[in-house]
C-alpha cells in the first residue's frame, strides 16, 4: 500500500449509509469522506475488510481511463484506523436526477455505465450519481461493491444494453489495459486478491474486443434494491 493520508479530525457522521461513513479533515483543513475498515458491515459475497480498498481502486480505474467521474479517493488513516478517504463533494441537493434516466438514458451517463461494466459494480443506484454544487459536474460515489471476480453487475443503466460504447470512451480501455500490465493488476491483487485482479484484466480485454454494453442477466437480480 502507498503512504496513507492522515486524517486529523472527525467532525461528523454522514447519515443513510449502511457502513460507517464519516466526514473528516486532513491537516490542511480539507474535507474527506472517511470510511474506516473497522466500520464495514459483513457481506456474504464480498470479503470482509476490503470495501475501502475497492473504493480506492475504483478511483484509480476512473482516473486511468480518463473518465474522471470518481472523486479522488485514497488510502487513509484516522481516528478509527485505516480505511479510504474520498474528497468531499458539495452536493447540489436541489438536483433531480430522474430526467437523466426517463424516458431514456441521457448520453452524459455513458462514462458511468462504462465504468460500472469495467469495475463490475454491484450497486449502481440512481442516488449514487450526484451533481456538484456550483459546477454542475456529475460524480459517481459509493463504489465499494465493485471488482468482484464473479459477474455482479447490478445497475439502473440497462437502458444502454446492446448499444456500442461511444468511440470517444474506448481509448480509455486501451489506457487501462496498459496500466494493468504496468502494475495496476498487481496492485489489485495485493489490495484484493489474484482472482479479482485476473477478472478485471479479462473484463477489460473482453470490452476491447467487443465494445458493447451487455444485456441484463437472467439468472440474478439486474437492478439494485432500493434503486435510489
Amino acid at each position: 500500500m502507498t503512504t496513507p493520508l492522515e486524517l486529523v479530525e472527525v467532525i461528523g457522521r454522514l447519515p443513510y449509509a449502511s457502513n460507517t461513513t464519516l466526514l473528516a479533515l486532513d491537516a490542511d483543513g480539507c474535507r474527506w469522506v472517511y470510511k474506516p475498515v473497522r466500520g464495514e458491515e459483513p457481506l456474504w459475497d464480498f470479503h470482509h475488510g476490503t470495501l475501502a480498498w475497492r473504493e480506492v481502486l475504483a478511483y484509480e480505474i476512473s482516473a486511468t481511463m480518463g473518465l474522471d467521474i470518481v472523486p479522488r479517493t485514497v488510502e487513509a488513516v484516522g481516528q478509527f484506523g485505516p480505511g479510504s478517504a474520498q474528497y468531499y463533494i458539495d452536493e447540489d441537493t436541489d438536483f433531480d436526477p430522474r430526467p437523466l434516466y426517463v424516458p431514456s438514458l441521457d448520453a452524459s451517463l455513458w462514462p458511468f455505465a462504462l465504468f460500472d461494466i469495467v469495475a463490475n459494480n454491484a450497486d449502481r443506484k440512481i442516488g449514487h450519481v450526484l451533481r456538484e454544487l456550483g459546477t454542475g459536474r456529475l460524480w459517481a460515489i459509493d463504489n465499494g461493491l465493485t471488482l468482484h471476480n464473479e459477474d455482479k453487475l447490478r445497475t439502473v443503466m440497462w437502458g444502454f444494453a446492446g448499444d456500442p460504447i461511444p468511440s470517444d470512451l474506448t481509448d480509455g480501455l486501451d489506457r487501462l489495459a496498459a496500466a494493468l500490465d504496468d502494475g495496476l493488476a498487481a496492485r489489485t491483487s495485493e489490495l484484493l486478491s489474484p482472482l479479482e485482479a485476473d477478472a478485471l484484466v479479462r473484463r477489460v480485454a473482453d470490452l476491447r474486443r467487443r465494445p458493447v454494453h451487455p444485456h441484463p442477466p437472467g439468472d440474478r437480480p439486474a437492478v439494485p434494491w432500493p434503486v435510489w
